[in-house]
């Protein structure tokens, strides 16, 4: 097995390998107007990093969300464009699952992460492997922390309503491979790499020109 893991999902623009038993590389650089810039070149930092081929790869995982949608479609894209390639199942992971994966909670608690506008997408866990609900978007005033711990950058951009936590607040994709690995192992189904959208892009299609009258 050799997992090759990434997520554009956040600011975080996160690649991994993983061979099945530990992750061999990782390298993540957060920037949050680079996603298409610095992907392909990130993904060619792990593999070189790790002594392997590209080749080698036997199975592509991407975050697919929730994010702002062009972040998002640079990493989904990328995963399928590379699957196609190497002839090689594509999976997609949701980007707060791996934040959690991360966290190593074994309590109850809620992941969220920046989804602008004032608003965060988040979800609760029975622990780090267990999403119980969401995702959702909602304001942080509005997210039923219950007393629960938060992880995420939303907990830490939104700590005087969610209250802040030292988890690690990216999925980084050294969490996110060992996750999808994990769940290779184990048989557990993964879906294909498709977005989760939980409001509409800011682009509309332009509408029809206005008549100008004489």
């Amino acid at each position: 097995m050799l997992v090759l893991a990434f997520d554009t999902a956040t600011p975080a623009v996160t690649a991994a390998l993983h061979d099945g038993d530990r992750v061999l590389s990782e390298h993540t650089t957060i920037d949050a107007r680079r996603h298409g810039e610095l992907l392909v070149p990130t993904v060619e930092r792990v593999v070189r990093e790790a002594g392997v081929a590209l080749r080698d790869v036997t199975a592509i995982v991407a975050g697919s969300g929730p994010g702002p949608y062009t972040g998002l479609r640079v990493g989904l894209m990328t995963a399928q464009g590379l699957a196609t390639t190497l002839g090689v199942p594509a999976y997609g992971i949701c980007t707060l699952d791996a934040v959690a994966y991360g966290s190593g909670l074994s309590e109850p608690f809620l992941v969220a992460t920046d989804a602008r506008r004032k608003e965060v997408f988040w979800a609760r866990y029975a622990d780090l492997r267990t999403r119980l609900d969401g995702p959702f978007v909602d304001r942080p005033a509005d997210v039923p922390v219950e007393g629960l711990p938060v992880v995420g950058a939303g907990a830490a951009l939104y700590a005087e309503v969610l209250g802040k936590n030292d988890a690690p607040p990216y999925p980084y994709a050294g969490a996110l491979a060992a996750l999808a690995a994990e769940r290779l192992a184990e048989g557990t189904p993964l879906g294909p790499p498709r977005p989760i959208y939980l409001r509409r892009p800011d682009a509309v299609v332009p509408g029809a020109p206005k008549k100008v009258t004489a």
